[in-house]
C-alpha cells in the first residue's frame, strides 16, 4: 500500500493512534514500524514519523521578539587591515552584529585576530557601535580584551548602557578547548566576582559571562551533553557570585549561551528552545525572576566538509533556519569554504546573505517560537531538556564542571559519543552528502585567504585533556 492509500483509509488528525499503527504497519509490507520509522537521537531519545499536536505551554521567545534576530558575522583574519575592511563590508551589508574571534581562541579554528588592543580598535573603528552588537568570542584573554572594548568606549565617548554587548568570559570553554588555565581552579574562583564587580557597577548592558556549547559539540558531544555542560558552566557563575554575596538577581541576565546548530533542524530548533526552558528552571531553583536567556547559536563546525564544500551551504541554510525558527537571539553562519582555510569575500558573503534572505525575504522572525505547538518539536525540547538535566546533575555530582573536565569526566563522556556516532557513518548507518554519499568525481579550488593557522596555547596553571574541535568527515576519514 502506498502512501496515498495510507491516507485515503483514514482521517490522520483524527484517527485513533492504534488504528494509524496498524495501517502503517500494513503500508510498510512486512517491515516493522520500529526498524523503518522510528529513530534515535545521539542522547537515545525516541523520534517517531508523527505525533499528536501538543497544547504548548507559553511560547519561548527570543529576548527582543518584535525584532529580527542578529545577523553576526565572524571577523577572524589574522591581517588586521583585511579584517577592518571585512568589518566594515558586513555592516554595510546588512549584518547587525560582528564576533570577534582572536587568537588563541578555541572556536578560531586556528586562525582568529591579533591578540592586541591595536587590533580591536582597527577593526571596530568606523563600525557604528550603537546598531551593531560586539560580541567577543571566549579565549583565554578574554577579560583583558573586555579590558580594552570598555577603554576603546571611552575613546569612542560611547555610553554603555545604548549598547548590545558580549563579552564572552567562559573559563570552562576555554579550560575544555585549549585544555589549560592561567590560575588554579581555586583562585580562579575565589577571584572572577571581584574582578567582575566594576563592570556590573558601570552598569554595563549585555552579556558579561558566556556559557558555550561549542567546544564541547565540536568535539563530538551530543545535544544533552553540550546543553547540560552549558548549564553546569552558569550554574558554577552563580555560584562564585553567590560566595562572593552578589544578589544572583542582577548577576543572571548578565550570563549568556552559546551554542551549535547543525543540519538536524527539528533536533537543533528542540535545542535552542531546551535551553531556554533548563536556564527558567535554574532561575526558578535559585528564588529569583526568570531572565529570557541570551542566545548566540552558530552553525555546526563538525559537520562541515572539505569534499564537495558547495553541499556545506545547504546544510548552514537549514541549520540557520533552524536557530531562527528554535529562537536564536543572534546567529552565525560559517562560511562553506571553512574547511579548506581562512574563508574569502564570496563564502562570507554567502553566509551573510543566507541569514538576510531568511529575515528580509522569508520573514521567519514574524511568527514568534513557530515550533509551539508542535508535536514532534514539543516532544524533543521535553525529552532533551530531561537529558541535559541528567547531564548537568551528573557533572555536578563530579565536583562541578571544572573539576569535572580536570578529572577527564566530561571528556570521557563526549568522546564515547563521537566514537559511536562516527562508527554508525563508516557502517554507512548514516551519510554526509556530497562526501560519503553523491561525492562528485572531481574536486574544483577552493578560494581561501593567505594565512597561517596559530599554535595552540600551551601556556597554563590548571590542565586538562583538551577537547579540539575535529569535523566528522575528518574523522571517518573521508576528508580530503
Amino acid at each position: 500500500m502506498g502512501a496515498g492509500a495510507l491516507t485515503m483509509d483514514v482521517d490522520l488528525p483524527n484517527a485513533e493512534r492504534q488504528r494509524w499503527l496498524a495501517l502503517a504497519e500494513k503500508a510498510l509490507a512486512g517491515g516493522s514500524f520500529e526498524d523503518k520509522l522510528v529513530s534515535h537521537s545521539d542522547d537515545g531519545i525516541r523520534i517517531e514519523p508523527l505525533y499528536e499536536r501538543s497544547i504548548a505551554a507559553e511560547p519561548l521567545v527570543r529576548a527582543n521578539p518584535r525584532a529580527p534576530w542578529i545577523v553576526s558575522q565572524r571577523i577572524d583574519d589574522p591581517d588586521i587591515g583585511r579584517a577592518k575592511a571585512q568589518a566594515l563590508e558586513d555592516v554595510a551589508q546588512g549584518a547587525t552584529g560582528l564576533s570577534l574571534v582572536f587568537e588563541g581562541a578555541p572556536n578560531a579554528f586556528g586562525y582568529g585576530l591579533p591578540r592586541t588592543a591595536e587590533a580591536l580598535e582597527t577593526v571596530l573603528d568606523g563600525v557604528p557601535l550603537n546598531h551593531i552588537q560586539i560580541r567577543i568570542d571566549a579565549h583565554p584573554w578574554s577579560r583583558a580584551v573586555a579590558d580594552w572594548l570598555v577603554a576603546f568606549l571611552g575613546k569612542r565617548r560611547s555610553d554603555p548602557a545604548k549598547l548590545n554587548l558580549s563579552f564572552g568570559i567562559d573559563p570552562a570553554a576555554i579550560f575544555a578547548g585549549t585544555g589549560r588555565l592561567r590560575m588554579s581552579i581555586e583562585a580562579l574562583q575565589a577571584s572572577m566576582p571581584q574582578s567582575l564587580a566594576h563592570f556590573f557597577s558601570m552598569g554595563v548592558p549585555g552579556v558579561l559571562l558566556e556559557a558555550d556549547g561549542r567546544v564541547f559539540h565540536n568535539a563530538g558531544a551530543t545535544e544533552a551533553q553540550e546543553l547540560g555542560t552549558m548549564l553546569a558552566s552558569a550554574v558554577s557563575y552563580l555560584r562564585m557570585f553567590e560566595q562572593a554575596r552578589q544578589p544572583l538577581v542582577y548577576a543572571a541576565p548578565h550570563i549568556g549561551f552559546a551554542l551549535s546548530v547543525d543540519q538536524d533542524q527539528f533536533l537543533s530548533m528542540a535545542k535552542v528552545r531546551a535551553l531556554r526552558r533548563l536556564w527558567a528552571r535554574i532561575q526558578e531553583a535559585c528564588s529569583i525572576p526568570a531572565s529570557t536567556a541570551s542566545i548566540h547559536a552558530e552553525t555546526s563546525y563538525r559537520m562541515m566538509t572539505a569534499a564537495d564544500p558547495e553541499t556545506n551551504i545547504l546544510r548552514t541554510a537549514i541549520a540557520g533556519f533552524a536557530a531562527a525558527a528554535g529562537g536564536a537571539d543572534s546567529i552565525s553562519v560559517l562560511p562553506h569554504t571553512i574547511a579548506h582555510g581562512l574563508p574569502a569575500g564570496f563564502a562570507r558573503r554567502v553566509a551573510r546573505n543566507t541569514q538576510l534572505i531568511m529575515a528580509n525575504e522569508s520573514h521567519i522572525d514574524h511568527v514568534a517560537d513557530p515550533a509551539s505547538g508542535s508535536g514532534a518539536v514539543e516532544a524533543l525540547t521535553a525529552d532533551l531538556c530531561a537529558a541535559a538535566w541528567e547531564e548537568f546533575q551528573r557533572i555536578e555530582a563530579e565536583g562541578g564542571v571544572l573539576v569535572s573536565l580536570q578529572q577527564g569526566y566530561i571528556q570521557n563522556r563526549v568522546q564515547t559519543a563521537s566514537a559511536k556516532r562516527n562508527a554508525a557513518y563508516r557502517a554507512g548507518e548514516r551519510a554526509i552528502v556530497g562526501t560519503t554519499l553523491f561525492r562528485s568525481g572531481t574536486e574544483r579550488p577552493v578560494e581561501t585567504l593567505p594565512a597561517e593557522r596559530r599554535p595552540a596555547l600551551t601556556e597554563g596553571v590548571a590542565v586538562c585533556e583538551p577537547l579540539f574541535p575535529v569535523r566528522i568527515d575528518q574523522s571517518i576519514g573521508a576528508g580530503s
